[in-house]
This record gives structure tokens, C-alpha cells and sequence, in this order.
């Protein structure tokens, strides 16, 4: 938008100062028209005060001298009484004109200067005896004349030349229209004009370019299309090269998908070999130790859960690096979290029943999002964990899943002891965990603090977000919140 309004405000700013420099020019020139007129009247003073009476066939020659440009001269006389005072009411005789018109013309030529107000300009003129410079159009509306009065006194009477010029023609300034009919200003609107029609196509093509682009990266994140999808859709040959990069990065992705994976599997298999040679070899030990002897049966229980916590981290870790790799490669497609919650509740009823926890399932029927395979399981698992290993025996977990417009909302909350206000904030972060460092009462290992880390990078990655609040009267409540999947 912000180039659009550049594009927009920058020929409002041009115009506005390429007028004023016209106006500018405009007021030089209509001075230099002026100032040419008055030095023709001082020119022809010193001819018509020594003009004989009877010799004013020579004034048209006179005249022609001095016409150019489309200048039009025309010099007229009021003459004077035999006491030599001037009679304003005598009316001027028309003379001389250049260019030279017919004598069937002057009288059309008169009433035309009259009609104008121009007569009248006549007598003021020689009343004052200063010049003066008035407008007019011509009949058809079109063009502008510039007239300029300039009166001479003689011993015959007062001669007035008038000096009419086409205000157009004079370098090319918008004397007499406005500034945008100008030839300049119209051919540089249509070469503007032509750029805009240009910009816009480019533009055009860039977003249809960019828009297919998003089309295909949209059905490669659902795994419907294969390798080279981007220059196999691309249709403009400037974005071959950028195609080409996208194909390449989305190969080079899935490679390291596979790498991360496979990394996975050999990292798992080398650590859990030791240890279960380790607690395998502990087997004789443990009978070989006397039960009198505490000191060595404490020793093997603290191997025992050393051995259990490293297999956690094992575990915690193979699962968030199968994560990652699926967050990588694995296809966005509609969900129906409605039914992931559902088969989740339904894996975790044999623990929550040995620990009398209730599930109470608040869920909107049909509830779709779009996520990769895996990763909605991994984050429900995760939370559910969380709150039944806090939730006290007798307790409840109740589970609402909600679904608005454009977003879908699941709460997850339990009646356990929450999260210290000073520790809240660090709730989802890696490695943080409030639980104790030793196996709990079922037997189970001790956790990695990694579960609602790995919660929150699924859920962000799904182009959600993830909170967590400790419930008034005790207990935490985690809410995710996901866009919801629309056709």
C-alpha cells in the first residue's frame, strides 16, 4: 500500500511544482509580450509624429516590420479639433494593420473591437495616456488573445496601436488555458499513464505468480503433489530460477526429514543397548547383596532410577526428534480433532480409573483443523499426561473443546495443586518440570520436562497458540488455540 501511494502522491507533487514554474514563466512572458508591444509603439512615435497628412498608405509597411509571430498590429487615431484638443466623443479612425486586411473588412473589424469593450479601452487609453493589456476569446471559445493597448500623441491626435497576440504560442506555456492542457503536461499523463497500465500488469503477474506458488506449497503441505511441483506449475519464465531454489529447498526439507528420523532410530537403539546390558547385569547383583545390607541395596536403587531416567530421555528424546521430522515432511490435512479427543480420553481411562479421576468430555461435534499426522496425538497425549499426574485421587479433569467462526478452542483443566506464580511463565519451556526426581507411586519413570515444550512448538507450528493459568480454587488450565479448517 505504501508503494501504491507513492506511486499515487508522487505526479500530484510533480504537478504542483512543474505549475508553479509555469506560472512563473507565464508572468515572464506575458511581460515580454508587453514590453515587445510598448517598444513598438516607441518604434512608430517618431514616424507617425512626422507623417504627412494624406502618407498613411505607408504605415501598413511600417507596420509589417514589426508583425511576426502571429502578431497581429492594428493602429487607429482619434483626431484632434483645430484648437488642438482632443474630442473624446470623435471616435477612432481605423488606419493601418498588419497583417494588412481588406477595406470591406474594417468595418467588421470595428464593431468586433467594439463588441469587445476594446474601443472604449481606446479612449481611457489616450485620456491617461498609459497602456493597458486586457483578455479576450475568440468567438469559438478556444483560444485566448492577448491584447496590449499602447497610446501615442501626436500633433493629429492621439494614434493607438493595439498589439494582439495568441497567448498559446508563446513557448509553449499554458497562457490562457489551464496548466494540464498543455502538450507537455498531456504527453507526460499518457507516458505516466502507459507505466501505470505496465506496473499494474506487472503487479498482476507477480500476484497470480505468487498466489500459485502459495497453491502449490499449500497441496505439498498435504502431500498431494511430488517432487518439481514448482517448475512444473510455474508459467512465467522470469521466476524459473526462484521455482527452481523452492523445488530444491523442498528436497533438501525432506532429506533432512529422513536424516532427522533415521538419526532418531540409531541415537535410540546405541543408548537403550547399554542400558539394558546394564540392568541385566544388575540382575545377579541384586541377588548377591544381603538384604541386611542397606548401604548396597540404596546403591542399586539409585542406579535403578538413574538407569529409568535415562531411559525417559531416551525415549523424550527419539519422540521429539520423530517430531521434528514430521513437523518437516509430514502433510497438513484436515483433522477431526472432535474424534483425536475422543480415542485420547479413551487411552488414558485404565490410569485415570486406578486413580479415581474422573473425564468429563465437553466437545463440539465435528470439530476440523488441519495438522500433520501425529502431531495433535502427541500434544492431547502430552497434556492429559500432565494433568493426571497431578490430579489428586477423587479428582476430575474436565476437557472442553470449543469451535467459533475461525478458531477452535481446547481447555484442558485439573483439580491439582497448579503451577507457583513465580514459575507460571516458564510453564512450556524445555527442560522445566515441578515434579519430583524419582519414579512416581505407579511405578512409572520419572519425567524429562519436555512434554508441554513439545506441546507448544506442535501447536505453533499448526499456526496456533498455547496458555496456561492456574485455576481460581486451585488446579492449572491449559488452552490451546487452533485456526480452524474451512474448505
Amino acid at each position: 500500500m505504501g508503494l501504491v501511494g507513492i506511486f499515487i502522491a508522487l505526479p500530484i507533487v510533480l504537478y504542483s511544482q512543474f505549475e508553479s514554474a509555469d506560472r512563473q514563466m507565464r508572468d515572464l512572458v506575458t511581460r515580454a509580450i508587453q514590453d515587445r508591444s510598448k517598444l513598438i509603439g516607441h518604434a512608430l512615435a517618431p514616424v507617425l509624429r512626422t507623417l504627412e497628412p494624406g502618407a498613411d498608405n505607408v504605415l501598413n509597411a511600417e507596420l509589417a516590420k514589426f508583425a511576426s509571430d502571429g502578431t497581429v498590429l492594428r493602429l487607429m487615431v482619434q483626431p484632434v479639433s483645430p484648437t488642438g484638443e482632443a474630442q473624446p466623443d470623435s471616435g477612432f479612425y481605423f488606419v493601418a494593420s498588419a497583417p494588412e486586411i481588406k477595406a470591406e473588412e474594417v468595418a467588421p473589424e470595428l464593431d468586433e473591437l467594439a463588441r469587445r469593450g476594446i474601443l472604449k479601452k481606446l479612449s481611457d487609453a489616450c485620456m491617461g495616456d498609459a497602456s493597458e493589456e486586457l483578455r479576450y476569446r475568440q468567438p469559438n471559445g478556444k483560444v485566448e488573445l492577448l491584447t496590449s493597448i499602447i497610446p501615442i500623441k501626436t500633433a493629429r491626435g492621439c494614434w493607438v496601436l493595439t498589439s494582439t497576440h495568441t497567448t498559446s504560442e508563446f513557448l509553449n506555456t499554458s497562457i490562457g488555458r489551464p496548466y494540464w492542457e498543455t502538450r507537455a503536461v498531456r504527453v507526460a499523463a499518457g507516458i505516466y499513464l502507459v507505466l501505470a497500465i505496465l506496473a499494474m500488469l506487472a503487479a498482476v503477474s507477480i500476484f497470480l505468480s505468487l498466489r500459485r506458488f502459495r497453491e502449490v506449497a499449500d497441496e505439498i503441505g498435504q502431500g498431494r503433489i511430488g517432487d518439481y511441483a514448482f517448475s512444473q506449475r510455474n508459467i512465467v519464465p522470469e521466476l524459473s530460477s526462484v521455482a527452481r531454489d523452492f523445488d530444491k529447498l523442498v528436497l533438501d526439507l525432506k532429506h533432512l526429514s529422513q536424516q532427522i528420523r533415521q538419526s532418531a532410530e540409531d541415537n535410540a537403539h546405541s543408548f537403550k543397548t547399554p542400558l539394558a546390558a546394564i540392568q541385566s547385569s544388575l540382575s545377579p547383583v541384586r541377588k548377591a547383596v544381603p538384604l541386611e545390607d542397606q548401604r548396597a541395596r540404596r546403591a542399586l536403587e539409585i542406579i535403578d532410577s538413574a538407569i529409568a531416567r535415562l531411559l525417559a530421555l531416551v525415549n523424550a528424546a527419539q519422540r521429539f526428534d520423530t517430531g521434528t521430522a514430521d513437523l518437516i515432511e509430514a502433510p497438513r490435512v484436515p483433522t477431526n480433532l472432535t474424534q483425536l479427543v475422543g480415542e485420547a480420553t479413551l487411552n488414558f481411562r485404565e490410569i485415570t480409573a486406578s486413580r479415581d479421576i474422573r473425564l468429563i468430555r465437553r466437545l463440539d461435534d465435528s470439530v476440523v483443523v488441519r495438522s500433520a499426522k501425529g502431531m495433535l496425538e502427541t500434544v492431547l497425549q502430552n497434556i492429559l499426561e500432565n494433568a493426571t499426574s497431578f490430579s489428586p485421587r477423587g479428582g476430575s479433569i474436565i476437557i472442553t473443546l470449543t469451535q467459533s467462526h475461525d478458531t477452535v478452542e481446547l481447555q484442558v483443566d485439573d483439580e491439582g495443586p497448579g503451577i507457583p506464580a513465580d514459575k507460571i511463565d516458564r510453564v512450556f519451556e524445555r527442560y522445566f518440570s515441578s515434579r519430583p526426581n524419582q519414579p512416581s507411586e505407579t511405578g512409572r519413570p520419572p519425567h524429562s520436562g519436555l512434554g508441554l515444550w513439545i506441546v507448544r512448538r506442535n501447536v505453533q507450528a499448526l499456526g496456533g497458540e498455547v496458555r496456561a493459568t492456574n485455576r481460581v480454587g486451585g488446579g492449572l488450565s491449559v488452552a490451546v488455540s487452533l485456526p480452524r479448517y474451512s474448505d
